[in-house]
């Protein structure tokens, strides 16, 4: 958990807080997320989230579209002696990643966010909440 703010160089570095690389270990994935971030999972999150995956019908379009739009970005980081990992480009262009970039921890995963996207998302998610809230206790929280 937590929100992280540092800056991508212009190889595609970006610095991973040492709190999260604890938690990611030494080799993590690092893919297309939703709401135009990149996810980044553990590698037990990962495969658990393979496992899933390889139980839905491949005969659904939803499925097939997904599970390739997910798997063709994937890609192994692992992190260099100053804690950084290289974003491909493939990823940076998903992410609308420039300099700025926010890190925020979210129970399983880590999501990498443009500061630019990441302040909308927050700003609308602000105005939101109450009614987000609402929702999420007809399903049970």
């Amino acid at each position: 958990m937590g929100e992280y703010h540092h800056n991508m160089d212009t190889k595609g570095r970006l610095i991973v807080p040492a709190k999260f690389r604890e938690q990611l270990g030494a080799d993590f994935v690092v893919t297309r997320g939703m709401d135009g971030c990149l996810f980044g999972y553990p590698q037990p999150e990962w495969q658990a989230l393979q496992e899933k995956l390889a139980t839905l019908p491949l005969t659904k379009k939803d499925t097939r579209t997904f599970t390739r739009f997910l798997y063709a970005a994937a890609t192994e980081c692992t992190f260099d002696k100053q804690g950084r990992i290289n974003i491909p480009q493939t990823l940076v262009d998903h992410a609308g990643l420039e300099k700025a970039c926010v890190l925020v921890g979210v129970a399983n995963r880590i999501e990498i966010w443009s500061q630019e996207r990441w302040q909308s998302f927050s700003d609308e998610a602000a105005t939101d909440f109450d009614t987000i809230s609402e929702n999420l206790i007809d399903l049970g929280l």
